[in-house]
């Protein structure tokens, strides 16, 4: 009985972790795709496409395998990983991953109309902060987007990516 007990464990634990992998999976082709629906300003539509990830989130990885097959338009695609508000300059899109949540509204006042979208992952921070918050709703990977802090940015959102997402202002 005790082997049974050790190996649900086990498969409870294997299943999270993969659950897990195609969460990042999923995370890093909406960020990707979001690419499609964002209109840059005209000083970032050239030379790379920056997305940066703030510290050390197994979605670089993911975004990686995306970079080395895909461009944005006529953008190299590159993927950095950030730690700290200087690092953040020069991106396109900034990911911060709910367990660096604490450094958002630092980041936030200091990206301020540098074109940088920031994407988060903490229950709503869509409202105060960012322009796109991940959420899981009903076990579903779903993203609220907030209009005005994308377009507070000098980015321009497609009314596609506004009808894929739930709106939030």
């Amino acid at each position: 009985m005790k082997n049974k007990g050790t190996i649900l464990i086990i498969v409870l634990t294997l299943s999270s972790l993969i659950s897990k992998a195609q969460d990042e999976k999923f995370k890093a082709l909406f960020i990707y795709n979001f690419t499609k629906y964002i209109e840059w300003p005209q000083e970032k539509r050239s030379g790379d496409f920056v997305i940066g990830v703030y510290g050390n989130n197994p979605i670089a990885k993911e975004l990686e395998i995306i970079a080395q097959k895909k461009m944005v338009g006529s953008q190299k695609l590159i993927i950095k990983q950030v730690d700290g508000v200087s690092a953040c300059m020069g991106c396109h899109i900034l990911y911060i991953p709910e367990n660096k949540s604490s450094i958002v509204e630092t980041i936030m006042n200091s990206i301020s109309q540098q074109g940088i979208v920031l994407i988060t992952d903490k229950t709503g921070f869509a409202k105060s902060y960012s322009g796109i918050n991940f959420v899981n709703i009903n076990g579903k990977q779903q993203f609220e987007i907030n209009k005005k802090h994308i377009e507070n940015q000098g980015a321009t959102v497609n009314s596609g990516l506004l009808s894929l997402g739930i709106i939030i202002e």
